[in-house]
């Protein structure tokens, strides 16, 4: 259950990337051949600078794939992070775009925003359909434009920023619903990468539990036990509808029963072990 060795190692966060609090995926493989297929059109498109937007399921690890796209490409500059949920509607436009001193009450000082921390590099926008929907078409606007009007500034400023965009809903859907700005989802349609659920990628599941297991015993000061067959067959059997998330979690837990002793089905505590 190890790592073949033409296979690439699992894509995790830098230390600087990871939260105590996150409920990111914090890992992602491409063993299973549905997962070695996107590898290959993500290395396709990275080169590029196309707007791409990532689809897939809440936990299977989108932002990974987007920081991997980043580092295949051909930008020097940044890769900015951004939940599109949180960005404010009353300031989600100086936020985004910046603004010079005075544009508004508590902007005493100027400041870049994501699109000139991104500058020259790649901004991710995680659930882009949570995006304010004023926001949508002035995002549009500088990705065609490749400039930019920062709040209470009076002369447009030049910009190169790659957008990787994620969801986890049908955006198709969110057009027809009005809530989605049309434009914008065709801007990004040229460049979808779908990415599958764990459940549909079942090579991937031996793999990223071992990772999680090596990862969780090496934290907690314990020897790394076997996973038995019985469990290996539950886990891939196992439909995951967290996904990655979920996995690590199961992982994490099964460990803390079994201490050092092998792993087995009933130590997964999912629907249909003992």
């Amino acid at each position: 259950m190890s790592f073949p060795p033409n296979l690439s190692p699992p894509l995790t966060f830098a230390e600087s990337d990871k939260s105590p609090l996150s409920i990111r995926a914090k890992a992602l493989v491409f063993v299973d051949p549905r997962s070695r297929q996107l590898r290959e059109r993500a290395e396709a498109l990275a080169p590029g600078n196309q707007a791409l937007l990532i689809r897939g399921e809440t936990g299977t690890g989108k932002e990974l794939l987007a920081r991997y796209i980043h580092r295949h490409s051909e930008r020097g500059g940044l890769f900015v992070a951004v939940s599109s949920g949180a960005i404010s509607p009353q300031w989600g436009e100086a936020e985004l775009f910046g603004h010079v001193a005075g544009a508004h009450v508590g902007g005493a000082s100027s400041r870049a925003g994501w699109f000139g921390s991104a500058n020259g590099g790649t901004l991710y926008l995680d659930e882009i359909a949570d995006l304010p929907r004023p926001l949508q078409g002035k995002l549009l606007a500088a990705l065609e434009t490749r400039e930019l009007y920062r709040v209470g500034a009076g002369q447009a400023l030049p910009v190169d920023v790659r957008l990787v965009a994620a969801s986890s809903i049908d955006l198709a859907r969110a057009v027809a619903a009005g809530t989605f700005d049309e434009r914008l989802y065709a801007y990004l349609g040229d460049g979808l990468l779908e990415l599958p659920a764990l459940r549909q990628r079942v090579g991937d599941i031996l793999p990223l539990a071992e990772y999680f297991l090596g990862s969780h015993a090496q934290r907690l000061g314990l020897a790394i036990p076997p996973i038995s067959s019985a469990a290996q067959s539950v886990l891939e059997a196992h439909p995951w509808p967290g996904n990655t998330r979920e996995l690590e979690n199961v992982i994490h837990f099964a460990l803390l029963l079994a201490g050092s002793a092998e792993i087995g089905a009933e130590h997964l505590q999912l629907p249909g072990t003992p």
